[in-house]
């Protein structure tokens, strides 16, 4: 959602882009993820991920940006035709002009936006540093939670090896549907020909990075997320934004030298913004229910700990709400608003927001199973926002605009119910959630409806009980 007062700058970023050509987007030049643990990598989120071939990273090892298809697709791009890949942003473009697309947008980022005459001048082929990389190492992560992947999580890599996929309608991750799509990962005790292309290519990378993003599986369990922070340790880049994804769960000796190579980079100036990303989706023991392995309140003293020693370094609670967040969110913002004030400083007036993302995969854990009318026990959660908003006279300590305005978004899309547009059999929806539950709880030693006593009704109804 582009801010109004944004339209004016990201309308003269799309004539420009428009003057080169009327599909032209610095995101396929300038932004890279690249999963290393299957070697995939896509530019922008819209298009899929597609393989890194070897071939390709033997003289090239910035090749696991610039693959072959991908240099196509610029090509495409400067002669003015829309790579089928990129179907999201033409299908927001052909609404009007007065509808901007994430061509636009993402183009006009800091990270892209410097670059765009150079690259104009280009033909398509040439090897270009990104400047936007968000990188994952391995999926080696100590949770399995209930809506992740074994493309993510060794941990559900193990468990599905051993007892096979969930007796659900889309046999929850089968590990069939990985291999065809080339994800399964390589094991990390294994050599990893990805992983080792990334170190070749990266000192060249780093001269001109602006954001760096390393994800996981739980970077705090792989040895290369701390080689990242000792390379800035040696290699100083005050302009260069770090962002490292955590569960906040790790062993407190992995806690620990986290936070003693942030404390070297980060008060010595040697970077520039840094963020923690960290995800929990309700609070206490439901939290824990929907996130297998996480201690909530270990998770909760973790944050605190960089608040409290990292004094430059943002941090971002990243709430995936579906059904199970229902009943305790508002517990969960209880305990994050007092951090805003207690935390803020002149040098981080925002220490720390909460991203509140939909699930929608699997569907049967989605905010749409029950009925419509669970919207409610959102209420609670909403006025929690609303009573410790951010105002005129207490700016920066309360809740923003925006992360009210996303809570609300999901309220609204539960007691909207199933989208006809996504075609959900909602009978074969909910029969799918109690046969997953049921699985879930056999596997993991859980209890439900123990756990959960206000979705008891719902779970007993559809059982049939």
């Amino acid at each position: 959602d582009i801010m109004t007062d944004e339209v004016p700058k990201i309308k003269q970023t799309r004539d420009q882009l428009n003057a080169v050509s009327p599909s032209f987007c610095l995101a396929k030049w300038y932004q890279s993820t690249i999963h290393l643990q299957y070697g995939h990598t896509h530019s922008c989120h819209h298009p899929r991920t597609h393989q890194v071939p070897l071939e390709e990273l033997k003289n090239n090892p910035s090749a696991l940006h610039n693959t072959e298809f991908k240099k196509s697709q610029r090509e495409l791009m400067l002669k003015g035709v829309r790579p089928p890949e990129c179907q999201y942003c033409w299908n927001v473009e052909d609404l009007g002009p007065e509808h901007y697309s994430d061509r636009s947008s993402k183009s006009h980022e800091s990270w892209a936006k410097p670059y765009l005459e150079e690259t104009a001048k280009m033909v398509g082929v040439e090897n270009v540093n990104p400047t936007y990389v968000e990188v994952s190492f391995s999926n080696v992560c100590n949770l399995k939670c209930s809506y992740c992947s074994p493309a993510f999580s060794s941990s559900w890599m193990e468990e599905i090896q051993s007892e096979g996929a969930y007796p659900t309608s889309d046999n929850f991750n089968n590990l069939h549907w990985l291999r065809k799509q080339g994800k399964l990962p390589i094991p990390h005790r294994e050599h990893n020909p990805y992983v080792e292309a990334w170190w070749k290519w990266f000192p060249d990378l780093y001269k001109t990075l602006k954001v760096l993003r390393i994800t996981g599986g739980e970077p705090l369990l792989t040895k290369d997320t701390f080689k990242v922070l000792d390379y800035i340790n040696n290699n100083p880049r005050p302009e260069l934004e770090l962002a490292i994804n955590s569960n906040g769960c790790v062993p407190d000796k992995l806690f620990d030298q986290y936070i003693e190579k942030m404390k070297r980079i980060t008060l010595d100036g040697k970077i520039g913004l840094t963020r923690l990303y960290t995800s929990v989706d309700t609070f206490g023991e439901q939290a824990e229910y929907i996130r297998d392995g996480l201690n909530f309140n270990q998770w909760y003293d973790n944050i605190c700990r960089v608040l409290e020693e990292l004094p430059f370094t943002k941090v971002t609670v990243m709430c995936t709400t579906g059904l199970l967040s229902l009943p305790n969110l508002h517990k969960l913002l209880d305990v994050i608003h007092p951090l805003k004030r207690e935390f803020y400083s002149d040098n981080r007036r925002v220490p720390i927001t909460i991203d509140t993302a939909i699930l929608r995969h699997p569907s049967y854990l989605s905010g749409v199973v029950a009925d419509p009318t669970y919207s409610k026990m959102l209420d609670k959660a909403v006025t929690v926002m609303r009573d410790n908003a951010e105002t005129h006279d207490n700016p920066y300590k309360g809740f923003f605009d925006f992360e009210i305005a996303k809570l609300r978004r999901f309220q609204e899309y539960v007691a909207a119910g199933p989208n006809p547009g996504e075609r959900l059999n909602i009978q074969q929806v909910r029969k799918d959630f109690v046969n997953y539950i049921d699985e879930y709880d056999r596997r993991r030693g859980k209890d439900f409806v123990k756990v959960f006593p206000e979705l008891a009704e719902f779970y007993q109804t559809h059982k049939g009980i």
